[in-house]
């Protein structure tokens, strides 16, 4: 049984406003005075065989740790577990919260701006245990889970309790959890009403819980979690109307485990690498994305968050803390990736003998300047916030701004690999076997070597490009920087939307409206002496 299903019954808990006060006293870490209840990589890979239904290759998946097509990214979240009991890095990332839980300093709300400063550097340090690969580790969750605690008024009363109740559970064991908010694309020319044999709604509901079908995507690495959150994009909710959507109004936690509940996953790009050698990422790092399907599923009122309320789902994105704090850890962990392919790229430049070429330094030194616009953007987000409950979440300004350009940049890394490192990474051989025939090993380190570069340096360089940039796996990650902080239109009119609202776009205005009040068609109406 998982910790999930061992809690399904946990009463609902209030606490007050003084009370968090008074505890709240306790958030300094101090080593070695604590009690550490997060999962070891050990403890996280063993939770993940609980009778879930994972349907890979026509075969229900019985054991994910040991499955070929999932075993590696799994040892890589463990990773992410075993360093949350890193003496060497507990300063780093661990605090004790207002409830004197131990925990990722991510994984509880931030009241200064110090404190999310030292949260966005604690993200940093697990995200380059992947190089920044991978997206949906267990600290993206965090940004809404977090804000659960000090933001519990946001859901309906008799919901606040959950709120609580799960933000103390996913904290003291830093639950890995997926999430799944758009719908299939699946007759959209209809109004959502209409598509209730797809989307999400709710069947019936009982004294114990509510029952519900239908299926959403793309929930990334959900095999590897421990419970999906299931909410709605605000494409959808401003689509629902009062009195007519209701049973399609729901937020709620369902456990991987969830009878009824099912995932149907993508090709693995695990399974298909060959070996570390020939695609390192790949074999490593690949979140397999699935479609989650649920048939009646029971979801027991205890993880229900918001019911046949339009109105809140439709604030919750923002009002959630959820849409500040996941641009926060995206930027950060897009940040560390793209220090890895500011490496990437200098290394296969240098190796190509072309990194003196003025030319081709300009290009790295693009590469370095839209890291350090995202750096920058984090920074701007841990100094420039706003309240939520009582903590401190990033301006929705400025997360709307990093969302847009994060998801708008990643195209033209890939174009600086493939305009200055040309045809280079295609200059390799079909596997590592080859290295090892003696009848052409020395063919091999003649003309496959590079500047500076034995063969096998320079063709261990390129294969590692290749799966960085141009491999079926850098496919994916082009598309999922691209999409998976919502649909193009929303990040530009969410931007609009909110600089409508808090005066900034008004301001503007203004601007020009002085400018033109200045002179008219005689001439300026103020002189300088």
């Amino acid at each position: 049984m998982n910790e999930i299903s061992k809690h399904s019954k946990a009463k609902q808990v209030a606490t007050t406003k003084t009370e968090r006060s008074a505890q709240r006293t306790n958030k300094k870490y101090l080593s070695g005075k604590h009690n550490n209840e997060l999962y070891t990589g050990a403890e996280f890979l063993e939770s993940l065989d609980d009778g879930r239904k994972v349907w890979f290759d026509g075969e229900k998946i019985s054991t994910i740790s040991k499955h070929p097509a999932f075993k590696n990214a799994a040892l890589s979240v463990a990773r992410f577990y075993d360093s949350l009991h890193n003496p060497e890095l507990e300063d780093d990332l661990l605090l004790v919260d207002s409830f004197g839980i131990t925990t990722h300093k991510f994984f509880a709300p931030s009241y200064t701006n110090q404190e999310l400063d030292a949260a966005r550097k604690a993200i940093a340090i697990v995200q380059k245990i992947n190089y920044g690969w991978m997206g949906r580790t267990p600290d993206y969750k965090a940004s809404f889970m977090a804000h659960l605690s000090e933001n519990s008024k946001f859901y309906q009363q008799q919901f606040q309790g959950n709120a609580l109740t799960w933000y103390k559970r996913y904290a003291r064991k830093a639950l890995h959890l997926n999430h799944v908010l758009v719908d299939p694309p699946v007759d959209r020319t209809k109004e959502r009403m209409n598509v209730r044999d797809v989307f999400v709604s709710v069947d019936k509901e009982d004294d114990r819980g509510i029952y519900v079908s239908g299926a959403k995507m793309v929930a990334t690495g959900s095999a590897l979690t421990h419970a999906t959150f299931v909410g709605l994009t605000g494409n959808i909710t401003s689509q629902m109307q009062k009195d007519r959507d209701e049973d399609m109004a729901v937020i709620f936690f369902a456990a991987m485990n969830t009878p009824g509940l099912s995932m149907i996953s993508r090709p693995s790009y695990e399974l298909k690498a060959t070996s570390a050698y020939e695609a390192p990422l790949s074999a490593r790092f690949d979140e397999n994305d699935a479609v989650i399907i649920f048939d009646k599923a029971f979801i027991p009122w205890e993880n229900v968050l918001v019911y046949r309320d339009i109105q809140r789902c439709k604030n919750f994105y923002t009002d959630s803390g959820f849409f500040s704090r996941y641009n926060l850890q995206g930027a950060v962990r897009l940040a560390v990736k793209l220090d890895f392919c500011i490496g990437l790229l200098s290394e296969g430049l240098k190796c190509s003998g072309t990194n003196a070429f003025r030319g081709i330094q300009a290009g790295l030194g693009e590469l370095i300047g839209i890291r350090n616009t995202v750096w920058g953007l984090t920074t701007a987000m841990v100094n420039d916030t706003e309240p939520c409950g009582q903590g401190l979440i990033p301006k929705q300004e400025i997360a709307a701004t990093t969302r847009l350009y994060t998801s708008t940049c990643w195209s033209h890394v890939r174009n600086l690999f493939e305009d200055f490192l040309a045809g280079a990474p295609i200059y390799t051989i079909s596997s590592e076997k080859d290295l090892a025939q003696t009848e052409i090993s020395g063919l091999i380190e003649r003309y496959y070597r590079g500047t500076g570069f034995s063969a096998y340096q320079r063709l261990k360089l390129f294969k590692l490009i290749w799966d960085a940039i141009y491999s079926e796996f850098a496919g994916r990650h082009s598309l999922y920087e691209k999409n998976y902080s919502g649909s193009q239109e929303m990040k530009r009119i969410d931007l609009l939307k909110i600089a409508s609202g808090n005066g900034s776009l008004k301001r503007c205005s203004r601007l020009v409206e002085t400018c033109m009040n200045d002179y008219d068609e005689k001439g300026w109406k103020h002189t300088w002496s």
